[in-house]
C-alpha cells in the first residue's frame, strides 16, 4: 500500500496570513490522521515563511502518525531535526529564498556530503530519503550516500500528464525500477493532485509513500478536508 503524507505548509502559509492561530497547524495535522492520512511532511524553511520550527516540535508531541520533515540540511536544520527526532528526513536541495522545490540532489557531485548527513541523521533513528530528479545517473549514485529512500521530484510528471501520460511516466518508472534494483525505497511529490495521482500510483513499482500538499489543500477549500483526504486515498489503492 502507498501511503499518504499530507504536507501542510499551506495552511501554516494561511494562518501565518493574519498572525494568529487560525487556522491551527497541529489541529489541522491531527484532523488529517483522524480522517485517514498515513503521515504528515512539513518543510520548514530558514524565514519560517510557512512551517515554523516551533510548529515542527509541537507536532512531533502531537501526531501518532508518522513525521516526515524536509528541507535543505543546513545547520539550522539539523538541530532541529537532532530535537525532535521524525521518523523520516527527506533532504532537498532548497535555496534559501527558493518558492519551492525545484530540483533534485546531484548525488555525484554532492555524494561525500551527503553520506555525512545521512550517516548524521540515521545515527539518531531517522530513515532518510533524498530527493531526486528521475535521472539513472543520480538513482544509482544515491546508493553511495546510504539513503534508505528516494524521493522522485514530479513536476515535470504532472506538466507533461495532461498531453502525455504515458511519455509523462516513462522516466519515472524507470527510475523507479532500478530504484527496486538496487534496493533503495521509493517516494514521490510535487505537483501531484487527484488527477495524475492514480496514474502515477498504477506505474511506480514499490511506491511506498507519497507527499501533497498545495493541491490536497486546494482542492479542500471546495471538497471539505476529510472528503479530500479519502479522495487521495481513493487514488492509492
Amino acid at each position: 500500500m502507498t501511503k499518504l503524507s499530507v504536507n501542510i505548509n499551506k495552511i501554516a502559509t494561511l494562518r501565518n496570513a493574519r498572525g494568529h492561530n487560525r487556522p491551527n497547524v497541529v489541529q489541522t495535522a491531527l484532523d488529517c490522521e483522524r480522517f485517514g492520512a498515513e503521515g504528515i511532511t512539513v518543510h520548514p524553511r530558514p524565514d519560517e515563511r510557512h512551517i515554523r520550527f516551533q510548529d515542527v516540535r509541537d507536532l512531533r508531541k502531537a501526531i501518532s502518525t508518522e513525521l516526515n520533515v524536509e528541507g535543505n540540511p543546513t545547520p539550522g536544520f539539523l538541530a532541529l531535526v537532532h530535537e525532535v527526532r521524525p521518523e523520516q528526513v527527506t533532504l532537498v536541495p532548497d535555496a534559501p529564498d527558493a518558492i519551492t522545490s525545484t530540483a533534485g540532489w546531484d548525488t555525484i557531485t554532492h555524494q561525500a556530503y551527503l553520506r555525512g548527513i545521512v550517516t548524521e541523521l540515521k545515527a539518531i533513528g531517522c530513515r532518510v530519503s533524498i530527493f531526486l530528479d528521475p535521472n539513472p545517473a543520480m538513482v544509482k549514485a544515491a546508493v553511495g550516500t546510504g539513503a534508505d529512500r528516494i524521493e522522485l521530484y514530479t513536476e515535470e510528471y504532472a506538466r507533461r500528464y495532461p498531453t502525455d501520460p504515458a511519455a509523462a511516466i516513462a522516466p519515472y518508472q524507470a527510475a523507479a525500477v532500478l530504484a527496486q534494483q538496487l534496493g533503495l525505497g521509493l517516494n514521490a511529490g510535487h505537483d501531484l493532485d487527484l488527477e495524475n495521482l492514480a496514474y502515477l500510483k498504477q506505474n511506480l513499482p514499490g511506491l511506498a509513500e507519497v507527499s501533497i500538499g498545495h493541491a490536497l489543500v486546494c482542492d479542500a477549500l471546495y471538497l471539505g478536508l476529510e472528503n479530500t483526504v479519502q479522495l487521495y486515498k481513493r487514488q492509492l489503492r
